[in-house]
């Protein structure tokens, strides 16, 4: 009877996690059907202007299959809710995880969440408002003379999707950097020795992330090295920091 007791007071909390992690999808998946149905009558208009850099070059698209004009409107509308929603998705993790985190590193966790979103909502618009352009001017300039470009509408929607998290998830590298530094897994020295390898790693992510040119390689592969810097300087700045202040702690004792 006692072990009974005991086996099921041990197995309590980690059911509360579930009913926890549960409840956190739900609120997650509730706030993205909900901005879906607010966006979902404008699906159309919300397609004319994500192709827009697309639209500006070619002047137009074309239609396959005859289901993509219904569906692919609302297939983006659904992945657009995701990225609106993002930031209160992030906060769902945030408050699955804070509870087990202690002083010290929720003082961290709320900048790097922070950080977080603004850079993926970076990447993103660097991709629209950077990216795109230059790829489609590029795919138009190469197209044969002979031949006239007409991409097609779900086509160029999954390469839309693909660069927009790429370069989201590609932004993210500074605040990866700096969690690994600060929690001791490596030193901004060690990571710096890997440069030749990181560059290396940049390219080939870009290969796999990008459509097959070496151009929209490059333009993802920079910033990502660009960025692995950036997070070796911040992650610089907090060891510094940090060791002020114990230095402090030390000298006040």
């Amino acid at each position: 009877m006692t072990e009974e007791f005991e086996e099921e007071h041990e197995a309590q909390p980690l059911v509360e996690h579930l009913i926890e992690l549960r409840n956190r999808l739900l609120w997650s998946l509730g706030a993205i059907i909900v901005v879906f149905l607010g966006l979902v009558a404008w699906a159309n208009d919300i397609y004319a202007f994500v192709v827009t850099p697309l639209t500006s070059v070619v002047g137009e698209m074309q239609i396959i299959q005859p289901l993509d004009a219904f569906f692919t409107p609302f297939k983006l509308t659904f992945f657009v809710s995701v990225f609106i929603t993002m930031p209160f998705l992030l906060f769902q993790v945030w408050a699955f995880i804070a509870p087990a985190l202690y002083r010290t590193e929720k003082r961290l966790a709320v900048p790097i969440l922070l950080s977080s979103i603004v850079l993926f909502y970076a990447g993103v618009a660097f991709a629209y408002f950077v990216v795109m352009p230059l790829i489609f001017t590029f795919f138009n300039a190469v197209a044969p003379d002979v031949a006239t470009l007409v991409p097609d509408i779900a086509a160029v929607l999954g390469l839309i999707l693909k660069l927009f998290f790429a370069f989201g998830l590609a932004f993210e590298i500074p605040v990866a950097t700096v969690i690994l530094i600060v929690a001791g897994v490596i030193s901004p020295e060690g990571l710096a020795k890997k440069r030749p390898y990181v560059v290396v790693s940049c390219f080939v992510f870009g290969m796999l992330l990008t459509p097959p040119d070496i151009f929209s390689q490059a333009m993802l592969a920079l910033p990502m090295w660009i960025l692995f810097e950036v997070g070796i300087f911040f992650g610089k700045m907090l060891i510094k920091k940090d060791k002020n202040a114990e230095n402090e702690e030390a000298t006040s004792a």
